[in-house]
């Protein structure tokens, strides 16, 4: 797998992504700077990041500091009302969206995958099937030996030592991507764990990290170890990732190209909210991620600033998805999403 330079910058951001981002009138004059705060995932905090650089250079308007302080904590920070946007990559449920007192659009910016990361020395290429990888994190596999890894794997040299489990010390989107994936292809593992943005492992040998940057850190520097991250951090911190078995019962590596093969059956409803389980082909554990905006601002700048920025980041920012390898919104989803932002905000 071949990945550019400019793929592996967009992993330098880490919890904290805080940008200074210009945009010039669109909608209306901004009489003063504006600036948007924003929090959340750190899924697509390189892909903000970017954003906030390449739109800068056009607009000159706007400022936006984004937090990548994880999904739930976006998700916490927009029901208190303490940021301007947020971002998630587990969706806000009904009951979520009812709390949120000045109402809140979920604005899709972007695709990725997650990958399963390991740290087997001697072991390449390790392949792990749609029945064996939920077995490993719901605790029926402890043992990189065990039969069934074994089975997956015919003629590898697995090392007989015990699994060491690296998940998200905070409540994650990313974690909510894995989890989905793991509860739509096992029954088991939906009863003990299910899909949850900060789930109870019930794992010997767990070890947490802080945001994809944490996960990846502790994996890298711990043998035997497995654990999930948004797949850059992978390749950015030079760590092996699982092939997953799809659907179809093809082996898989996480990539630009496989995952946009795993999300382009995916179908947008009006609330734009979709949670991917188990894909009918590509790679299997993929996800969206979302900013999550207010349908009623403080004033007419406040609310004409973020009109500003989701446009751009629909229209513009777009063509720069695929270079941090990162899947685009649909144009055509696009397009309703701004016809739903453009009517509803509102100051």
């Amino acid at each position: 797998m071949i990945f550019s330079t400019t793929t592996l910058n967009r992993v330098i951001a880490t919890s904290l992504v805080t940008t200074s981002v210009a945009l010039s009138p669109f909608f209306g004059a901004i009489a003063q700077a504006e600036t948007l705060n924003g929090a959340g995932a750190t899924f697509p905090a390189p892909l903000y990041e970017r954003y906030a650089r390449e739109v800068k250079k056009k607009y000159p308007d706007l400022k936006i500091n984004y937090q990548a302080i994880g999904s739930g904590g976006g998700i916490r920070q927009v029901t208190a009302g303490t940021v301007d946007f947020g971002g998630s990559d587990a969706a806000m449920k009904d009951d979520e969206i009812s709390k949120v007192k000045n109402g809140v659009i979920l604005v899709p910016t972007a695709g990725g995958a997650v990958s399963v990361v390991y740290n087997l020395p001697g072991v390449n290429d390790l392949k792990l099937s749609r029945k064996t990888l939920p077995e490993i994190f719901s605790g029926q596999i402890t043992k990189w030996d065990d039969a069934k890894i074994k089975a997956d794997n015919p003629g590898v040299n697995l090392p007989s030592q015990a699994i060491k489990f690296v998940v998200r010390a905070d409540g994650s989107g990313t974690t909510f991507i894995f989890t989905n994936h793991l509860s739509a292809t096992s029954g088991y593992f939906k009863g003990r764990v299910g899909a949850n943005t900060a789930p109870k492992w019930n794992l010997p040998n767990v070890l947490k990290g802080k945001g994809n940057p944490g996960v990846a850190a502790i994996v890298s520097r711990t043998p035997g170890s497995i654990g999930y991250v948004e797949y850059a951090y992978a390749v950015k911190n030079n760590l092996k990732s699982a092939l997953v078995q799809n659907k179809k019962g093809e082996f898989v590596a996480p990539s630009l190209e496989s995952a946009n093969a795993a999300l382009s059956t995916v179908t947008f409803p009006d609330n734009y909210r979709v949670f991917v389980g188990e894909p009918a082909q590509g790679y299997p554990i993929v996800g969206l991620t979302w900013m999550m905006v207010y349908k009623q601002y403080a004033n007419a700048a406040k609310a004409d600033a973020i009109k500003k920025w989701i446009n751009w980041v629909l229209k513009d920012g777009q063509q720069y998805n695929d270079d941090l390898n990162y899947t685009k919104i649909p144009s055509d989803v696009a397009n309703r999403v701004l016809q739903t932002v453009n009517s509803s905000v509102k100051p």
